[in-house]
């Protein structure tokens, strides 16, 4: 760690900020259908994630190379982009964080970079295929391909659970599941410290490869491995109980089955894509999952009005971060003066967000099952009731989940006595 400058020692310390928010941020990916579904309690769901979020740092760098030497060119690029990068990030995350929409972290970051190489050095400064084949397409895909996955998987998981009949059965099933959730949720923290703390090992070997402290192409060192996972597990203990409130409730209600086979699809395919180096939204997976799972139980219904506002947020992360990182990236050129102003308006901003979040703070109270401030109902929407259209028939053992999603019709409107009859 010699010939660390004090710039360097500056972006590293925001590099580890930008780690934490992403921890509090992205707990609702792998908790949030674990505490809605009552199969953990809040602070003990927010703990493990935490402990795991840390063990899963440590399992993997090839995320991290993906970002240390493939999204920018290395060569000629200078620390203060880094430092503008991550404040472009933080700021997107604080400020999706306070209206509880679960965006991309990983976008966030990306965004920041892009925009901050652009205006150090051009368009040319930035990998273009690199962005598309391990950004852009994973982008598209994980969401999709999750909520594929997790439809099938509930509508599987329901068709075996449909053949178990008795109440004690039943509810040694709800058990069996809730177990099931809470192992699935622990794979899905695992996969989030792999794919997740390794964006920042990754930012912060490229502020070590711009100060000439490392090589190009070398890996990030151990004090770097163990910094970025406790600072994503110590975020996460802490608890992003906003988005939590609306990954576990906000978008559909979901039963212990749903909760097992949304995370277990989710895990998979954040897994998988960490062990082939793409850089994947653990966001969009674990978001894409849960909707897949509201849509694979019959009678089900995802809240599109939510779903859309979180499409929305997702399109404006890349370009949103991009500007903000561009626009410190500008201030940062003009000398010491401009790198003060960044530091000064970061933390302005993340001081005002912070102010605006305690009018209406939201707590571990706030998530757990039976909390009054939940989602409204939403009418099934076009795609709903398209899926509820093709699903086979619900068998006796779900009943009673049927009947407390689906109202009975209402009987005949009694005639008006103050109203004549007519003929």
């Amino acid at each position: 760690m010699e010939h660390i400058t004090l710039l360097l020692a500056i972006v590293i310390a925001t590099a580890l900020v930008f780690d934490f928010t992403n921890g509090f941020h992205d707990t609702a990916n792998a908790m949030a259908t674990t505490i809605s579904t009552g199969a953990l309690k809040p602070k003990t769901a927010v703990a493990m994630s935490a402990v795991l979020n840390l063990v899963g740092a440590f399992l993997s760098v090839e995320v991290a190379k993906t970002i240390s030497g493939g999204i920018v060119n290395e060569d000629g690029l200078r620390t203060e982009v880094i430092f503008a990068a991550l404040v472009g990030a933080i700021l997107w995350n604080l400020l999706t964080w306070l209206v509880g929409l679960p965006s991309s972290s990983s976008h966030a970051l990306f965004g920041g970079l892009i925009g901050a190489a652009v205006m150090s050095a051009g368009w040319s400064s930035v990998n273009g295929g690199t962005v598309v084949t391990k950004v852009l397409l994973p982008a598209v895909a994980a969401p999709l391909v999750a909520g594929v996955a997790a439809l099938l998987a509930t509508r599987l998981t329901y068709r075996i659970g449909g053949k178990v009949t008795g109440g004690a059965q039943e509810k040694a099933t709800a058990k069996g599941y809730r177990a099931g959730q809470i192992a699935s949720a622990g794979l899905v923290s695992l996969a989030h410290g792999t794919n997740d703390a390794q964006k920042t090992m990754g930012i912060i070997t490229l502020a070590l490869v711009t100060g000439g402290v490392l090589s190009p192409g070398s890996n990030p060192p151990v004090w770097v491995i163990v910094s970025a996972g406790l600072a994503i597990a110590l975020g996460t203990y802490l608890g992003g109980w906003r988005i939590i409130r609306t990954m576990g409730s906000g978008l559909t209600e979901l039963k212990p089955p749903q909760g097992f086979a949304a995370q277990t699809s989710a895990a998979t395919v954040i897994l998988a894509s960490s062990h082939l180096g793409f850089s994947l939204s653990t966001t969009q997976s674990c978001s894409g999952a849960v909707m897949g799972a509201g849509l694979g139980r019959k009678g089900g219904v995802v809240r599109w009005s939510t779903a859309t506002r979180m499409f929305v947020a997702w399109g404006l992360t890349l370009p949103a971060a991009g500007l903000v990182g561009a626009g410190a990236e500008f201030l940062t050129k003009q000398g010491t003066w401009g790198v003060v102003v960044v530091a000064a308006l970061l933390v302005a901003g993340s001081g005002a967000i912070w102010v605006l979040s305690r009018r209406k703070p939201v707590g571990h109270g706030d998530v757990a099952p039976g909390s009054e401030d939940t989602a409204p109902a939403e009418p099934a929407g076009v795609v709903t009731q398209a899926i509820a259209a093709v699903s086979p028939p619900p068998t006796a053992a779900q009943a009673h989940d049927l009947s407390a999603t689906i109202p009975a019709p209402a009987g005949p409107v009694a005639a008006d006595p103050a109203r004549p009859a007519t003929v």
